[in-house]
């Protein structure tokens, strides 16, 4: 379905908003004046998809004994981000050796729907959470960066697949489509996720504040200083929160035999870190934090958003709909289909 966002919003209001197809709303929604975010800084152990999950089980148990009621987790943090690796590939040729790297990368992904799957949903029902994670899915022979929710019943709510893989990633990701650009409709409030450079897309940007998200979950691995003010940017652009775990990942968390052009000492630092909070008026709530392993916390008052959009609504009474249109196609697009 072709969407076009922008042109009877002057005529339907904030309602518009609501009714657009990809916003999940449950029959009854219970909404809560305020609650505990937390952002998860740490490391998968890389191309362990049991081990990561099993870490992701204690990590999820100290978010919620914070007083947590959603917890975002990094991109591909299960089970890997294979920050260094090129898989063998030049321009013109592929070695056998990469391939075999390819291969085990590939069979510590997680199908959608799985065990591995149920599995983190039961950690999220043991811990009353709603959870915000970064995947690789398989599907047929092709990888996805996928972004998997969970409500506090360990529910699996949905998925998005990042849209476009940046520079070397697209050697071993394939690209999402509109299908998975879901906004959830919670008691939390409204949840969705982009996912590392996709956040620099200003046009998905806009899609995700035309389905009026609350909670702008930004799982990444992007350690530079440039991260945090970007997501103070989106945070006071979209008028919304924003929560942005980074992964933090040493050479120790990775297997020995693990080819990363960083070198072989354990201490080395591969992703930094960089996590944060930010409230709808870009200040930061939590973070940046970089350099090790952490959890960061902040308490999240939605009628902060309601302050914000007395000045700025990107997409409505700042809106410009006789000018400007966004059309977004939320076909699937898978080949074959």
């Amino acid at each position: 379905m072709e969407r076009v966002v922008g042109e009877d919003a002057q005529s339907k209001g904030g309602q518009l908003w609501s009714a657009l197809p990809g916003v999940t709303t449950p029959a009854t929604i219970i909404p809560v004046s305020s609650f505990r975010a937390a952002v998860i800084q740490a490391a998968p152990v890389v191309f362990d998809r049991d081990a990561t999950i099993a870490k992701i089980r204690t990590l999820a148990a100290s978010a919620a004994s914070q007083g947590a009621k959603l917890a975002v987790f990094p991109e591909a943090f299960v089970s890997a981000y294979p920050k260094g690796l090129d898989f063998g590939a030049r321009v013109g040729g592929r070695t056998p050796e990469g391939r075999v790297m390819y291969r085990r990368y590939f069979e510590s992904a997680v199908d959608v729907p799985s065990p591995a799957v149920d599995a983190i949903g039961e950690i999220a029902r043991e811990h009353a959470l709603y959870i915000v994670i970064g995947v690789i899915e398989r599907e047929g022979g092709t990888l996805y960066c996928t972004a998997l929710f969970f409500d506090p019943q360990g529910r699996l709510m949905g998925k998005h697949r990042k849209l476009m893989p940046t520079a070397m990633e697209r050697l071993v990701w394939g690209m999402g489509d509109g299908s998975t650009m879901p906004v959830f409709d919670t008691p939390l409030g409204k949840i969705g996720a982009v996912i590392c450079w996709e956040n620099y897309m200003p046009l998905f940007r806009t899609a995700m504040y035309a389905k009026g998200i609350q909670l702008y979950c930004a799982p990444t691995v992007d350690d530079r200083d440039t991260w945090a003010r970007s997501m103070q940017h989106i945070a006071f652009e979209g008028r919304c929160f924003v929560l942005s775990a980074v992964q933090f990942l040493q050479r120790g968390d990775c297997p020995e035999d693990y080819p990363a052009i960083q070198g072989n000492d354990p201490s080395t630092v591969l992703i930094r870190g960089g996590s944060v909070i930010v409230n709808p008026q870009g200040a930061l709530l939590a973070g940046p934090h970089y350099g090790s392993e952490t959890i960061l916390t902040a308490d999240i008052n939605l009628d902060e958003i309601v302050e914000g959009k007395y000045d700025l609504d990107v997409v409505g009474h700042y809106a410009r709909p006789d000018v400007f249109r966004l059309i977004v196609n939320e076909n699937p697009t898978a080949a074959g289909s």
